[in-house]
């Protein structure tokens, strides 16, 4: 039975995150909105600091999940439920609220700490997300989308090749669109996880991710985006030309046989059954900033939401109101629902598809019908309205468009192969 009642330490996490939302994120939100690529690195500091002891205790219930093995034959032990997956969505969802495109600037491990999650060894997830935990801020990202490859992955053609006399992958590409390129892959410590094809005529099934750490030879940051929304984030272009990385820092297997490249790349897809909820999360939050924003001023000018009235006897502005909110809950259960799966280990791809199509449909429709309810003062730069209307759009298109999270829930549902629905 699925449970979405938080123990009291995750409540008073999510308290605390809020509190970050509304007197840090939002005061700024609009100066970093019209300030696009500058950073409130005082800001990022200070949530660095909670970032660290946050994985720091990760790594340590890891370990002692990983020491305390599975008990004996016969042997039951009482095991504390994995809350990870839970706790992110209601992180993001209450940062977001905040500020969508602050909270994904914030330091840490992010969309290329999640593929290696999914997808990586044990050692690997020691090796890249230990530092995580210590020294100054550093950011991760993942690197996906090129120019001609956006929705169909088959078609990436940033490649890797193995040389043999140096046990090292050379990889060669360019990838567009990359969230927190440029802090990931120039401004710290971190790392970027770089999906390539080690052999382009398999398509899907020559797809591997490798994680390429910044500062490495070969790797740069050709080019930041300026955008209709999120601006506070970065989105970058990066340029691998004859980039060299070790053998082992391709994730999962390094053995590339038939077999093994088709089990390699359905571990490139779980990471997007981890992702998808989170960036449900993020439009959550968006779509919630405007309906307590619609909410209070329609208040303001005495204008009560009346839940005990049948539909017929509530005004127009009432009833689009009350659908709004009941369109934002149904995407917030789909979005823990989701959630919950991936933390209890029961396979989440079509919920995670669900979640993330419901939120981003849902908070693009309810910021619209808020400037709309709002009219003039929606529309103004007074307010941050016109704001969370332009951040809810990404939320339709990456991490999978809306159009692409639909073929995959219809191919669940219904039984059918990539070849079969297109």
């Amino acid at each position: 039975m699925i449970d979405f009642e938080l123990p009291e330490s995750i409540q008073q996490q999510v308290q605390m995150m809020h509190m970050v939302a509304e007197n840090m994120f939002r005061p700024i939100s609009r100066e970093y909105d019209e300030r696009e690529h500058e950073k409130p690195m005082e800001l990022f500091n200070m949530m660095w600091e909670v970032t660290k002891a946050q994985n720091a205790a990760a790594i340590a219930r890891a370990r002692k999940r990983a020491t305390d093995g599975d008990g004996s034959a016969g042997e039951k032990k009482e095991r504390r439920p994995n809350m990870g997956s839970m706790t992110l969505v209601h992180t993001i969802a209450t940062l977001a609220w905040g500020d969508v495109g602050l909270s994904l600037s914030v330091p840490g491990s992010g969309l290329g700490g999640a593929a290696i999650e999914a997808a990586g060894t044990p050692e690997q997830k020691e090796r890249f997300l230990k530092r995580f935990s210590e020294g100054e801020p550093k950011w991760g990202a993942m690197a996906i989308t090129e120019s001609g490859a956006g929705s169909d992955t088959s078609a990436i053609k940033t490649h890797a090749v193995l040389d043999r006399a140096t046990n090292e992958w050379v990889l060669n590409g360019e990838k567009i669109f990359c969230t927190s390129g440029w802090m990931a892959g120039e401004k710290s410590a971190g790392f970027v996880v770089v999906w390539a094809t080690v052999d382009p005529s398999a398509g899907r099934a020559g797809i591997k991710s490798f994680v390429v750490e910044a500062g490495t030879p070969g790797f740069t940051v050709a080019k930041l985006e300026k955008k209709l929304g999120i601006r506070a984030s970065d989105t970058a272009t990066l340029v691998f030309q004859d980039c060299r990385i070790p053998y082992d820092n391709l994730l999962g297997t390094p053995d590339v046989g038939e077999k093994q490249t088709s089990e390699g790349y359905k571990g490139v897809l779980m990471t997007f059954d981890a992702t998808r909820p989170a960036v449900a999360a993020s439009a959550i939050g968006v779509a919630r900033a405007a309906l307590d924003c619609v909410k209070e001023m329609l208040a303001q000018e005495g204008i009560e939401i009346r839940y005990d009235k049948p539909r017929h006897q509530l005004s127009a502005v009432e009833r689009d109101v009350l659908e709004m909110e009941a369109q934002w809950k149904a995407a917030w259960l789909l979005t823990q629902r989701a959630a919950w799966m991936n933390d209890n280990r029961i396979p989440n791809s079509l919920e995670a598809s669900m979640a993330k199509a419901k939120a981003g449909l849902v908070v693009t429709r309810i910021t619209q019908k808020a400037v709309e309810l709002l009219g003039p003062l929606g529309y103004s730069k007074k307010y941050l309205i016109e704001k969370w209307f332009r951040d809810a759009k990404i939320s339709d298109i990456y991490e999978g468009t809306q159009q692409i999270n639909m073929l995959i829930i219809a191919r669940r549902i219904l039984g059918y192969s990539s070849r079969q629905l297109r």
